[in-house]
């Protein structure tokens, strides 16, 4: 990391500093995991991007066969499919830095403790039947946990995001993720906006406009370069998701300082 990606990030933690809130907001994807003994979606990345003031940790989520709700990313991971194996399999496996593959309900316990954002993926499963189970179980334990009030969703599926709608409370933000739909339809469908790799609004400038004349916020992934960050904060995007969390922060403070 730059001298002044390090330097950045002791302002951020310093006792009593006080670093502006962008109209960009920075959410760290699948935590801040980039960072000694971290690693991706796991309960350390979470707190990592807590402890620097993300606006946002995005993470996702898989339903076991026995249906339970685990965090990870890959349909496959270290030889376990997780739509095939149980929450024991799942949770057997070991990340990077030694934890083991959280349960949704450690990590929402985790996060209880902190202030971050939780950015809730649910992958897409192979049928319309698992996903609507997910999204029970998944909008059951956020309410249980009393984390309703900081969780969003997003997903790929059309199902999930539509499920995610129907049974979250009225006026959770849910994004689709997919990036073949327009402004217009996603607010039909009720979403808070178009959630989409960053390539996307290059093909489609227009609809981060559209989206904020709608009502709606915008949110590109999963930008790593300095030219793309400072396009889109040019550009307006309400959300940046990122796997370089520190260097979009000094970003977007150098911006706010021309």
């Amino acid at each position: 990391m730059k001298l002044k990606h390090l330097l950045f990030a002791a302002l951020l933690l310093a006792p009593g500093s006080a670093v502006l809130a962008q109209h960009t907001q920075v959410i760290a994807h699948r935590g801040f995991w980039d960072t000694p003994g971290s690693a991706q979606n796991s309960i350390a990345a979470l707190v990592k991007a807590d402890s620097i003031g993300c606006y946002g940790s995005e993470f996702d989520v898989w339903l076991t066969s026995d249906g339970q709700l685990v965090v990870n990313h890959d349909e496959t991971f270290r030889g376990v499919t997780f739509q095939d194996a149980t929450a024991r399999e799942c949770t057997a496996i070991r990340l990077d830095n030694g934890e083991q593959v959280p349960t949704l309900r450690q990590y929402l316990e985790k996060a209880q403790e902190l202030k971050t954002r939780l950015i809730l993926e649910l992958k897409s499963h192979r049928t319309p039947e698992q996903e609507t189970r997910a999204v029970e179980g998944i909008v059951k334990m956020v309410k249980e946990l009393g984390l309703e009030h900081r969780t969003e969703y997003i997903s790929f599926s059309r199902h999930a995001v539509r499920e995610f709608i129907r049974l979250a409370p009225q006026g959770t933000p849910v994004y689709y993720l997919e990036g073949d739909v327009s402004p217009r339809e996603l607010k039909a469908w009720g979403c808070a906006g178009p959630d989409y790799h960053f390539s996307v609004f290059k093909q489609h400038p227009e609809w981060i406009e559209e989206s904020h004349a709608a009502g709606m916020k915008v949110n590109a992934w999963t930008v790593n370069e300095e030219e793309d960050m400072r396009r889109l904060i040019g550009q307006g995007v309400d959300f940046i998701t990122t796997n370089a969390p520190v260097q979009l922060q000094y970003v977007l403070q150098e911006h706010r300082a021309e």
